[in-house]
């Protein structure tokens, strides 16, 4: 068998940036409603959150009839938005197969009416509509197993007999009925690897490659042992991430059908969401939840379809690009890359004029992808003294876009960028946390930064964040703390106090809930803004910032310590 390299096994994946993801199963009957009550939480938890008995649940299965599916029309509204590859619920949570499994007759053929495997008639299809096809498989939770996981409990042992010969009677049989039935397969989803042992997630991950060894492995096969990197349900990274990762996302509040979610996303929100993981390096991963009949509701249809008309016109600034040069966010926009082509994705179009930072490279020429016969002016400065390189563009009145506008700009050679902060088009100087060195006055540091990009751990008042910045222009700065919970699940905490130290001039605040964050990140974790006041910076140049926590509030309801996403500067 003929080796295959990770870069040869991802190079689909990098090029593709954009999937749909597709939770269903017999869920979707129900439809978030048991006996007359609306189970809170996600569409395909009801078993579980409802209390379900295995035996009860099990009869949803003999209704289950989704005579309206129909795998062309679902493929044609996965290629009409713009996806590039489809992931499909082969076994969720609850145990149930949703294709022919012949080891296991809890499956949609022998045990619904319906009787005939969707999953044959999608393999069938997704190459007509040039899609990758990938299987969600749920590994290690299993409710309809007894010796499978069934909570994510931190105290389960998953290290038992019991649990390792499900894994080989169930899981590895199943897996091999995937990879063996329906062709070549793009990746196999893992999710939910609920403390499996980094021996059982490296056998699970050799199995599937052992079978097909260009089929992609997810990084929730557990033990950071996947092909890429799984991000949390809906979680946006705060900057640039290193390696290959995907995030997983939902058009509302559920992955699996439930009737009465309707707070869909509006496009804005999904097009902002696309162009700010590409331009970090992360694939879009975007779900929809089929109704029992096998129909993807409407408004899904609607917003895809607006994912898709955008694409049409802009997709060469997704596509196979990589992350943007910068380490940072910008307030106007986003930027990815290819070779010899900076993509600039305005979601707040300038007036006219627009000038980017950093960037050393000569430029060659700019213009709307929109519109490639209309050329834009640049004008190229270097302050020596400072060593602040500028990119000045003279962009038309109105945007080509309502909601994301692209201008490319050719330049010569590989990307040379200055990645220290310094000032956007507006002046705004942004100092994220994950940019930040961690030191501290003793040797008892707690402070780390986490994948999410926020300052965490931070229980110590010996600990500080330093970061090296670029002033362009000396004056007085307002400085706002942004602070967020580690986690989407856990609670903002305010209170602490802080002192931030620019170029020598120092403040002192307290972490209060002063403002609404405008990140979209905001969306999913409870980030706010703090008006700490102002700092006069005297010279142009080089210097340090500093925020070191004065006061780091310990009771019952202040457990997880001072957590800084970012320190913005804002000219007065």
């Amino acid at each position: 068998m003929t080796a295959i390299s990770a870069d040869e096994r991802l190079a689909w994946w990098r090029e593709a940036r954009f999937g749909m993801f597709i939770h269903w199963g017999i869920y979707a009957d129900p439809a978030g409603i048991w006996k007359g009550e609306k189970i809170p939480s996600l569409g395909e938890w009801i078993m579980f959150n409802a209390k379900i008995p295995v035996e009860e649940y099990a009869e949803i299965a003999k209704t289950f009839n989704p005579v309206k599916f129909d795998a062309d029309e679902w493929c044609r509204i996965a290629r009409d938005a713009g996806m590039k590859y489809m992931v499909l619920t082969s076994k969720h949570h609850d145990g149930f197969a949703l294709y022919h499994s012949p080891s296991d007759p809890y499956n949609i053929v022998d045990a619904t009416p319906y009787a005939k495997d969707p999953i044959k008639a999608l393999a069938e299809a997704c190459p007509r509509y040039g899609l990758k096809l990938g299987f969600y498989y749920s590994q290690s939770q299993d409710w309809h197993e007894p010796h499978a996981a069934h909570t994510m409990r931190r105290d389960m042992d998953l290290n038992t007999p019991g649990f390792q010969e499900y894994i080989e009677r169930k899981v590895k049989v199943q897996l091999k009925e995937l990879l063996t039935q329906y062709g070549p397969i793009g990746l196999i989803w893992f999710d939910t690897p609920a403390f499996i042992s980094e021996e059982q997630s490296l056998d699970l991950k050799d199995y599937v490659h052992s079978i097909q060894p260009e089929c992609l492995v997810s990084g929730r096969i557990g033990n950071e042992l996947g092909d890429y990197g799984s991000m949390g349900d809906n979680q946006i990274p705060a900057g640039r991430v290193e390696g290959d990762w995907e995030t997983p996302a939902t058009l509302n509040d559920t992955w699996g059908f439930k009737s009465y979610d309707h707070n869909w996303r509006p496009l804005s929100t999904l097009l902002l969401l696309l162009v700010d993981l590409a331009s970090k390096g992360v694939n879009y991963l975007l779900n929809v939840g089929p109704t029992g009949e096998g129909i993807i509701p409407q408004p899904s249809v609607e917003l895809l379809e607006g994912m898709g008309a955008w694409l049409r016109v802009n997709g060469e600034a997704v596509y196979g690009t990589q992350a943007g040069p910068f380490p940072y966010e910008f307030e106007w926009g986003r930027i990815t890359q290819k070779p010899g082509k900076l993509y600039l994705h305005f979601t707040s179009w300038p007036d006219g004029e627009f000038t980017l930072n950093g960037i050393r490279n000569a430029a060659k020429k700019a213009y709307l992808l929109a519109d490639p016969a209309t050329e834009i002016a640049v004008v190229q400065g270097h302050d020596a003294d400072a060593d602040l390189h500028a990119i000045r563009l003279q962009l038309p009145k109105d945007a080509p876009d309502q909601i994301v506008s692209v201008v490319v700009l050719d330049i010569e050679g590989e990307t040379d960028a200055d990645e220290a902060p310094q000032a956007q088009s507006s002046g705004l100087i942004s100092l994220p946390a994950y940019m930040a060195t961690c030191d501290s006055d003793d040797d008892t540091a707690t402070l780390t930064v986490g994948r999410s990009g926020i300052a965490e751990n931070w229980q110590n008042t010996a600990d500080f964040l330093t970061w090296g910045l670029k002033v362009s222009k000396p004056g007085t700065y307002a400085v706002k703390v942004i602070t967020a919970p580690p986690t989407r699940w856990a609670k903002w905490q305010g209170d602490h106090t802080a002192t931030v130290t620019i170029a020598g001039k120092s403040i002192s605040c307290t972490i209060t809930d002063d403002e609404k964050s405008a990140s979209p990140r905001a969306r999913y974790i409870d980030e706010r803004v703090s008006n700490a006041g102002t700092i006069t910076i005297d010279q142009s140049g080089a210097c340090q910032a500093v925020v070191k926590a004065s006061t780091i509030l310990r009771d019952d309801s202040h457990t997880q310590g001072f957590c800084l996403v970012a320190l913005d500067l804002i000219p007065v």
